[in-house]
C-alpha cells in the first residue's frame, strides 16, 4: 500500500511524463493509416504509463524514463494488434504498387509519375492518391507479423518507425544510398526532413507547400520507390 508521500511522488512521475505520451502517439501515428486517430494512441499510451508506474523496480537498474518508454510504446502496439489496423485489402493494394513501381521503373528506366503509377494500376489519379495514403502503415512490415526485437531493429525509444532504418545501419547501406538519390527531388527532401530533420508533417507540408495528407502520399510513395528498387 503506498504511503501519501508515495502516490504525490506517482502523480508527480505521471504528470512529468505525459508529454512522452503524446509525442510517442504522434511519431507513430505518421506511419499509420488515416484511420487510426491519435486520440486512441494516446489514450492507449497513457494507460501503458499507469502500468509502467504500478510495474516499475528502481532495483533493476533501468531508468523510469526508459522503463515507461518501453511501456508506453509496447501498450500502442497491443491496441494497433487488437484493430488488425493494416485490413488485408491494405496489404494487397500496398503489394500491387510495389510491383507496379518495379515493372515501370523497368520499361521506363526512370521514376514513374503519379499518373503513369495510377494508370498502371487501372485506378485514376484521387483513387490512387487515397491508395497511398491507406497503404503509408502498410509499407512497413505489419506489426502483428515482428517480434518485439525485431521491432527494436528498426525503432529507436520515442522515434517514429523507419522502414529502412534497417538497412542504413547494415551491409545495404551502399544500395540504399543509391535508391534514395534516385528518387524524385521532392521526395528526396521529404525524407531527409522527416528522417535527418526530424520534422513533423505539419513542418514538412509548410516546407513543400502542401499538406499534411499530401506530405502523408508523397512519403508512402517515396518508400514504396525504395522497397521496389531494393528487392530488385
Amino acid at each position: 500500500m503506498y504511503t501519501a508521500q508515495g502516490k504525490l511522488k506517482q502523480r508527480d512521475l505521471l504528470e512529468q511524463h505525459l508529454p512522452l505520451v503524446r509525442r510517442q502517439a504522434l511519431s507513430l501515428q505518421l506511419k499509420l493509416p488515416a484511420c487510426v486517430e491519435l486520440d486512441d494512441l494516446i489514450q492507449a499510451g497513457t494507460i501503458g504509463l499507469l502500468d509502467a508506474l504500478k510495474r516499475f523496480d528502481a532495483n533493476q537498474g533501468a531508468s523510469f524514463a526508459t522503463f515507461a518508454s518501453q511501456r508506453i510504446r509496447g501498450a500502442m502496439l497491443d491496441e494497433l494488434r487488437s484493430r488488425d489496423w493494416v485490413p488485408r485489402r491494405v496489404r494487397r493494394n500496398a503489394r500491387a504498387l510495389d510491383e507496379t513501381l518495379r515493372l515501370l521503373e523497368q520499361r521506363l528506366g526512370r521514376a514513374p509519375e503519379e499518373r503513369e503509377i495510377a494508370a498502371a494500376l487501372g485506378i485514376d489519379l484521387a483513387e490512387y492518391r487515397q491508395l497511398l495514403l491507406d497503404a503509408n502503415g502498410s509499407q512497413m512490415v505489419a506489426l502483428d507479423e515482428m517480434g518485439e526485437d525485431e521491432i527494436d531493429a528498426v525503432s529507436a525509444t520515442s522515434q517514429a518507425l523507419s522502414p529502412f532504418a534497417e538497412l542504413a545501419e547494415g551491409r545495404d547501406r551502399e544500395r540504399l544510398i543509391k535508391a534514395i538519390e534516385a528518387l524524385p527531388e521532392r521526395e528526396k527532401l521529404l525524407l531527409a526532413l522527416y528522417y535527418q530533420e526530424d520534422l513533423n508533417l505539419k513542418e514538412i507540408g509548410a516546407v513543400l507547400g502542401v499538406s499534411e495528407s499530401r506530405v502523408c502520399q508523397l512519403h508512402s510513395q517515396a518508400v514504396a520507390r525504395l522497397r521496389s528498387w531494393l528487392s530488385e
